[in-house]
């Protein structure tokens, strides 16, 4: 049995953000070993620089989600297969990001959520650019630290509550 079903829980829960299929012609993929995933949101905001992802990263993540606003951009990578697996030992349940992974035959082998718009091999440049914590936009979801994230394979869901223990 599943443990996250995004349909049933849009369907108990219809005030429920839903992040669309197709987001500027992409949609969300997953990456990571685990499909269902959720948990409490942490966001960041970058753009080409994954420096505040692999700090964040680096954090204790409690069974967390981190949601990064990566303006998706398909130039770099913000996440690789060090990070991801910095965010396993840290116990990040997933990572969301709007733009690209690499690394992904590695990425699938861990035990976190990942969904991301594509992969590229190209990794970012790290200037310490970038915004932890606040609000960020996209797909017509606004996406704050404290909402909770539900993911599977159906689809890509916000609250402002958790609506499943995970």
């Amino acid at each position: 049995m599943s443990i996250i079903n995004t349909c049933d829980l849009l369907d108990e829960f219809p005030d429920t953000q839903v992040c669309p299929p197709v987001l500027s012609g992409q949609r969300f993929l997953h990456f990571g070993g685990k499909t269902e995933f959720g948990g409490l949101i942490m966001t960041v905001k970058c753009f080409e620089d994954n420096s505040r992802v692999k700090e964040t990263l680096a954090t204790p993540g409690q069974s967390r989600v981190l949601v990064v606003d990566g303006g998706a951009s398909m130039q770099c990578a913000l996440m690789g297969d060090l990070i991801a697996e910095s965010a396993v030992r840290n116990h990040w349940t997933g990572v969301v990001i709007y733009g690209c992974v690499r690394d992904v035959d590695a990425l699938v082998g861990l035990n976190l959520g990942v969904l991301a718009l594509a992969a590229t091999p190209q990794k970012s440049t790290r200037k310490g650019v970038g915004d932890i914590n606040v609000p960020i936009s996209f797909g017509g979801l606004t996406i704050e630290s404290g909402m909770y994230l539900y993911a599977d394979r159906n689809g890509l869901l916000v609250a402002n509550r958790p609506l499943v223990p995970v």
